[in-house]
């Protein structure tokens, strides 16, 4: 997955895509220093966890922007996050995940709001890394209340 990242880099160098450009620049510094602190090569999944935070970070910079009414803010960091979703496997939709919710709620049984706990652990753990933690507790507890 690095060697993705940084071809990719060298690519929009070349293009001349600044966006692009800057937005993996800062991901390989920030996966250099996790590098560093792990003092050895970083694994796939841990790769993939330093895009999630990544993306992450976009995604609450978007919603503090649009509060803010900074647009021109809001479109640079959309199109930072679509960047870096690039390097992430498919999100399951809407209807995937609350599939999913249905599923999980089903096989254990569980009937109260006092469940999302359990029933997220283990949506997390089938799912991990294509679902959207906030949004699938949003499900859950539209379908246990």
């Amino acid at each position: 997955m690095l060697s993705s990242i940084e071809s990719d880099l060298k690519a929009a160098l070349k293009a001349g895509e600044k966006r692009r450009v800057s937005t993996l620049r800062l991901l390989l510094s920030a996966l250099k220093n996790e590098r560093i602190q792990a003092q050895r090569d970083l694994t796939n999944e841990e790769i993939e966890s330093a895009v999630r935070r990544a993306v992450k970070q976009r995604r609450e910079a978007i919603e503090q922007y649009e509060k803010g009414g900074r647009r021109d803010l809001v479109d640079a960091e959309t199109e930072e996050l679509a960047i870096l979703q690039g390097y992430l496997p498919q999100e399951l939709s809407e209807p995937e995940v609350e599939t999913a919710v249905r599923t999980v709620i089903a096989e254990k049984g569980l009937s109260s709001v006092k469940d999302v706990g359990l029933l997220m652990k283990e949506l997390m753990a089938r799912y991990r890394g294509r679902l959207d933690g906030k949004r699938a507790q949003e499900i859950a507890r539209r379908l246990l209340s």
